[in-house]
């Protein structure tokens, strides 16, 4: 006897979950039909049923002559302003934050990252790395360099808090603030396309940091290499007498 398949509904799922996890990129085409049929297990009147539900949804486009595709994903307005968080700023959009770990070590540090931190190039920096994510969906890797000297045992104490704000706090620096930031954009490098589940060739934001101490001396330096068809950012003015400055690391 010949199974019957897998329900529309049960079909729309699963490629809805695709979708949501990268592994149908934006602007992807979709198999033919008789391929979609056999990799989901399904009828051809079950497929074309669950398609067109994902149209209805937004998930994925029409293109007369040229196929399905799925669709490109809004555009996730990353809004950097007063104290703003990583987690706050993609909760006001209806996402989830989250984050994962990739390494933390200690090294020498580079003639950029000594610059950054007014270290001697070769200074023991802890250099740590992350990719954040808004669902399931990566949108950024990250890279933080604190001074070894000021900062001996910052791996340790970012076990017992994850939030760069409070880790500064148990080293008596109550707040602090950005003294400058700098973006630009560059081809994604294999190691980012891989991470951030981009197609070859795709562009990627990136974001570089200098935090100090109410007495203006380097604290902290981070960059972060942003999707660039997934975000954008806005800049909001702060009040008088406040710094803007948006903390990434307090959901790593």
């Amino acid at each position: 006897m010949h199974s019957r398949g897998q329900t529309w509904e049960t079909t729309r799922d699963k490629i809805s979950e695709e979708i949501a996890a990268g592994h149908l990129p934006p602007d992807s085409r979709l198999p033919s039909e008789p391929e979609l049929c056999v990799l989901y297990n399904t009828r051809r009147h079950s497929l074309r049923r669950a398609l067109a539900a994902l149209v209805g949804e937004g998930k994925l486009r029409v293109e007369h002559g040229r196929g399905t595709f799925v669709e490109r994903a809004s555009m996730i307005n990353y809004v950097i302003g007063p104290r703003t968080r990583f987690r706050e700023n993609l909760l006001a959009q209806g996402l989830t934050a989250s984050g994962q770990a990739i390494s933390e070590m200690q090294i020498p540090a580079s003639a950029r990252v000594a610059a950054a931190l007014g270290l001697v190039p070769g200074a023991l920096v802890t250099a740590r790395s992350w990719r954040g994510f808004a669902n399931d969906l990566p949108i950024s890797l990250g890279w933080s360099y604190h001074d070894v000297a000021r900062f001996p045992d910052i791996a340790e104490r970012r076990k017992a808090n994850p939030s760069i704000t409070a880790i500064y706090k148990t080293y008596g620096i109550e707040d602090y603030r950005r003294q400058s930031t700098t973006i630009f954009t560059r081809l994604a490098n294999p190691h980012e396309t891989s991470l951030l589940m981009m197609r070859p060739g795709q562009s990627v934001l990136i974001v570089q940091k200098v935090d100090v101490d109410l007495a203006g001396n380097p604290i902290g330096f981070s960059e972060a290499a942003w999707a660039g068809d997934r975000v954008q950012f806005t800049f909001e003015n702060a009040p008088t007498g406040e710094v803007v400055s948006e903390r990434t690391d307090d959901v790593q």
